[in-house]
């Protein structure tokens, strides 16, 4: 039970109640909600551990009068009191006093004044410069200090502070921001910063991002520029000519219209250029100039205004009048600022709160003359401390005053808005939710290859690169292909020709060598030349698989043609600025060209501007890896075609079966024979020992036989029940042997793209910047989607440059290429070490193209057709595929074959067969057991119970007995007309039946009949 003071309506009247209707309420509609609960809680008794009026003074500066700050700070105290949920005895009163920016001795002087007056706490202000000389005299007297400002400072950790900032620490959004970097793989930033920047903090613009400074990578080149709003204009066209493309902005936001103007006058706004503001207010900018021009704009917020309990606190706000509409901004959207300040009056509501559950609040008696603390600050400001709720900015925690495990939403403006495209968390980082979107805009898909030789002046090698550097060249040439790719259009890579020439043929051979042969080589095996094309002419030069293709068309569909190469070698891509074509399709469009035939794929863009035919060969992404080794032979091999938990139910059936036929033998009288049939003897014989039950049972399993035969039906029912199971055992274990001992097992760790999704260990990924990577970057399957993000995240790169790499890689081990099929299929035939694995990931069509509207394309789809239907097409991909000279001959014996190991679902049933015959043989064990007494008990003329109780103890005899005692029957065979004595269970005992005994045979009384003759055999 915990102790409070009582608090009764007549303690009131030594609260001072402050609303100055005239001077600092504009609307007296405040005063007079405050002053009804104020009069409300003086009339009703209370028993709390609060008292009834808590008072709370705000600071800020003359600038901020009616700002968004202010109201939403009123607007929270009036939500308090009205609502009643958190503090449901509390009123709560402010006290709001405005101060000149910069003006310390003013603002000590207010701050002491609402001490004195009996505050609580102080919020405020937020001038960084004014807010530590309040944070000062709030440590000395112990009086609670809530802050939504942004702090500069570095905190100690464990100091004794009594501020709470709902504001994040610049620490820790300087590391959101190196997060967003290392994701975007930024190796060359510029940073543009203003004093009183995007937070509007002191001369501390530089010092702010100085963690920026030491980049995430070492590699990584950052410039750094201060600009005002007369230099933004000067900074930015600076950026441009040194080609800073990835740019962080921290400006004011009441200026950032002039930024933008500068920004549009530099033409600085294409897809080339991503900008990344630190200001948390993105979404109230004015970005119209900006939009559906592919430009990239990032930044952070910290309110979620899609979060539904924001939304209807929103949505409450702004129905509140006279007031409602100046908390939001004008696109119904609220600021940091005000966000900040209403959780920060949430956060000491909930101290309270939680105060009022286990402590007592007394109100404060302090000045700043008497420097005496307030003996219960401290306790108010760790239950404060230690709060958590959900506010407007999102979770609200604090360690050691400053706000933690905090969430930071990152934006991106994709076309006419503002879309969140991922999150930051304190404890998990940067997570991308949308990667797809900065990848989208008007940079090209495609990226060309450029062959080219190392030469002075034009082409040279940077001191410290080699040659697989994207930046490791330099020289005329290549500063001359940066700005054609930049009028052009497109990406590129560099590569050096691999034996250092530009191109000459062979006279001999009609072979060309250097640059030529790389690009000659570029479409095999579609469009090829000659190796004598020089001693050629015409037509007669080319061969490959489309040239077939045309002369089968021509023939059907009757017309005559000339090859010729295209003058860019490409088959074309629209400008992303111009949005004019290149290539092949800028000839037919420019009917320069009737036909383009080539491994051109039929897409969109293209079909928008020129016609293509009928596929004449469907396509997809396939999976490219290495063929697995087989597996090596072990000692045990043999043991392979079954289960290990075959081989042990099998040993357990061993020894049960054993077991039950020796019990079984015991058992059952017709086990019990003498041992020679012609004599007469004292004692029967059980062949059917523990030892030769087991030799029983091995001989049979083996299929070599015992030399025992059972001579009871009980006994002979487990032998042909065993005798079944070994046939099923031996059977299924030879088929299986067979299988596993002559195929040579070779597993494949993958076998499907879901196995590759599914698994981190081998490493997979496609030709960089190429149409393969465009389809897992854009594909909106959830498989495709896992794919990409893990090869966008995977370091090292697992992008390459080219075929050639790829296939290397994949050689090397433990990668697999993803590459178009009929590329796969040509590498795979001449290459015995790699495979394709699964089918197609995709499905896409090569097509002859014709002019837009050219009545040649329905001819030529027909004659594609009849081609497909008469297998022509199909003749010649083999021909050109897998009919060439140097292609791999694979030993079809050799293919993967996969035996698996037999288990409990597949043989299963012969153990059921097995118990359920040894259970029949129980059961007429028994009922033998059962006829023989009886007809014995008759012959001895006693009782059934007292014989089978007596052959019951025989048969359970721990040592049991191979010998019984015999009855005294003679043999059919040597006396024709005798009739055995009958048999008696006597209970005289006499020395002779002792000694026998002792033997391990029991002597039998004779009960002699006349005319009978016995013969007996004396032991």
């Amino acid at each position: 039970m915990k102790k409070c003071v009582k608090w009764k309506g007549s303690d009131h009247r030594k609260v001072s109640f402050e609303c100055s209707v005239g001077k600092n309420c504009r609307n007296s509609f405040y005063c007079g909600m405050i002053l009804y609960f104020f009069v409300f809680s003086s009339l009703i008794n209370l028993s709390s551990c609060l008292p009834p009026v808590i008072k709370i003074g705000a600071i800020f500066v003359e600038d901020q009068k009616d700002s968004a700050a202010e109201l939403a700070f009123k607007y929270a105290v009036y939500r308090l009191n009205k609502e009643r949920s958190i503090l449901p005895n509390t009123t709560l009163m402010y006290d709001i006093q405005y101060v000149p920016k910069e003006d310390t001795f003013h603002t000590s002087k207010t701050a002491c004044k609402q001490i004195s007056n009996g505050v609580q706490a102080v919020f405020g202000p937020s001038d960084p410069l004014l807010g530590a000389h309040i944070q000062s005299i709030c440590d000395a007297l112990e009086i609670p200090h809530l802050e939504s400002r942004l702090d500069t400072e570095i905190h100690v950790k464990g100091s004794q502070e009594f501020t709470v900032n709902l504001h994040p620490s610049q620490e820790l959004l300087n590391s959101a921001y190196k997060d967003l970097m290392t994701y975007l793989n930024w190796t060359k930033v510029a940073i543009v910063y203003e004093e009183n920047g995007a937070e509007t903090v002191n001369s501390k613009g530089l010092i702010r991002l100085q963690d920026l400074v030491r980049t995430p990578t070492k590699n990584t080149e950052v410039y750094i520029r201060q600009a005002t709003p007369s230099t933004y204009r000067h900074v930015m066209d600076e950026l441009k000519q040194r080609e800073m493309f990835n740019i962080i902005i921290d400006t004011k936001p009441e200026t950032i219209q002039l930024l933008f103007r500068a920004i549009l006058q530099l033409q600085m706004n294409d897809y080339r250029y991503h900008y990344f503001f630190t200001s948390l207010d993105v979404e109230t900018f004015d970005l119209e100039d900006f939009k559906y021009n592919s430009v990239n704009i990032t930044a952070f917020r910290l309110v979620d205004s899609e979060n539904i309990r924001s939304r209807l606190l929103l949505r409450d706000m702004e129905r509140f009048q006279p007031i409602g509409h100046s908390i939001l901004n004008k696109t119904n959207v609220i600021k940091t600022a005000p966000a900040l300040m209403f959780d920060s009056v949430m956060s000491l509501a909930h101290g309270l709160a939680a105060l009022d559950r286990g402590a007592t609040l007394r109100i404060a008696n302090v000045s700043c003359e008497d420097e005496k603390p307030w003996s219960d600050g401290t306790s108010l400001f760790n239950y404060v401390n230690t709060v958590e709720f959900q506010g407007l900015t999102g979770p609200v925690r604090f360690q050691d005053g400053r706000r933690a495990n905090f969430k930071l939403d990152l934006l991106k403006l994709r076309r006419d808005e503002l879309l969140k495209v991922g999150e930051w968390k304190q404890q998990s980082g940067l997570n991308i939710t949308a990667p797809k979107y900065f990848f989208e805009g008007g940079s090209p898909n495609i990226t060309l290859i450029v062959m080219t030789n190392e030469e002075v002046p034009y082409v040279m090698l940077r001191d410290g690169y080699n040659s697989t550097d994207p930046n490791g060249f330099e020289g005329f040439c290549i500063d001359l292909l940066k700005h054609i790719s930049r009028k052009a259009g497109f990406n590129y890579q560099i590569r050096l020709s691999p034996d250092g020439y530009y191109g000459s043929i062979n006279l001999e051979t009609g072979e060309w060598n250097g640059i030529v042969k790389q690009l000659i080589e570029k479409e095999t095996p579609y469009v090829m030349l000659r190796h004598n094309a020089a001693n050629l002419t015409g037509n007669a030069r080319y061969e490959g698989f489309c040239v077939d293709l045309l002369k089968a068309i021509s023939a059907i569909v009757g017309f005559q043609y000339v090859i010729e190469f295209g003058p860019d070698k490409i088959y074309g891509a629209p400008d992303p600025d111009t949005g004019e074509w290149n290539g092949l399709v800028k000839q037919l469009i420019e009917k320069k060209a009737d036909l383009a035939v080539g491994s051109m794929t039929i897409n969109y863009a293209r079909e928008n501007v020129i016609d293509f035919t009928k596929p004449f060969m469907n396509l997809g992404i396939s999976i490219l890896f290495k063929i697995p080794s087989s597996q090596p032979t072990r000692l045990f091999s043999f043991m392979n075609p079954l289960a290990i938990e075959i081989w042990l139910y099998v040993l357990a059936a061993f020894v049960l079966v054993s077991f039950t036929l020796f019990v079984m033998a015991r058992f059952s009288p017709y086990e019990w024979q003498a041992p020679h049939p012609c004599l007469k003897t004292d004692f029967v014989v059980n062949q059917f020992s523990v030892s030769n039950s087991f030799w029983f049972i091995t001989g049979t399993f083996l299929r070599q036989g015992s030399g025992l035969n059972p001579k009871a039906a009980s006994t002979r029912i487990v032998g042909g029940i065993w005798w079944f199971f070994t046939l099923i055992i031996i059977s299924s274990y030879t088929a299986n042997l067979a299988a596993f001992l002559t195929v040579e097992r070779m597993i494949t760790p993958i076998e499907s793209a879901e196995d590759l999704a599914d698994q981190s260990e081998i490493a997979y990924g496609t030709l960089g910047g190429g149409s393969t990577m465009t389809f897992f970057r854009d594909s909106k399957i959830e498989t495709y989607q896992k794919m990409w993000r893990f090869m966008e995240s995977k370091q090292p790169s697992v992008f390459v440059s080219a075929y050639d790499e790829g296939i290397n890689r994949v050689l090397e081990g433990n990668y697999a290429f993803l590459m178009e099929s009929t590329t796969l299929d040509y590498v795979v035939q001449r290459n015995c070490n790699l495979t394709q694995i699964g089918g197609l990931l995709d499905s896409k069509g090569y097509g002859i193209a014709t002019q837009k509207g050219s009545p040649w394309r329905d001819k030529i789809s027909l004659a594609i057709l009849e081609l497909q239907e008469n297998g022509i097409i199909q003749m010649l991909y083999s021909k050109w595929w897998r009919g060439t000279g140097d292609i791999c001959n694979r030993d079809e014996k050799k293919k993967e074959s996969k035996a698996n190991a037999l288990g409990i679902e597949n043989i299963g049933g012969v153990f059921v067969v097995l118990l359920c015959g040894l259970a029949l043989a129980i059961v007429v064990a028994i009922l033998e057991f059962c006829w023989n007494s009886k007809k014995n008990a008759q012959m001895d003329r006693q009782s059934l119970c007292s014989e089978m109780a007596e052959e019951l103890r025989f048969a359970l005899r721990c040592q049991g007995s191979r010998q019984r005692p015999a009855l005294r029957r003679p043999c059919s065979r040597c006396a024709q007309q005798a009739t055995g004595p009958a048999y008696i269970s006597s209970n005289v005992r006499s020395s002779e039946s002792i000694s026998h005994r002792e033997n391990g045979m029991l002597p039998m009384l004779e009960r002699r009949k006349s005319g009978v003759q016995s013969f007996e055999i004396e032991t």
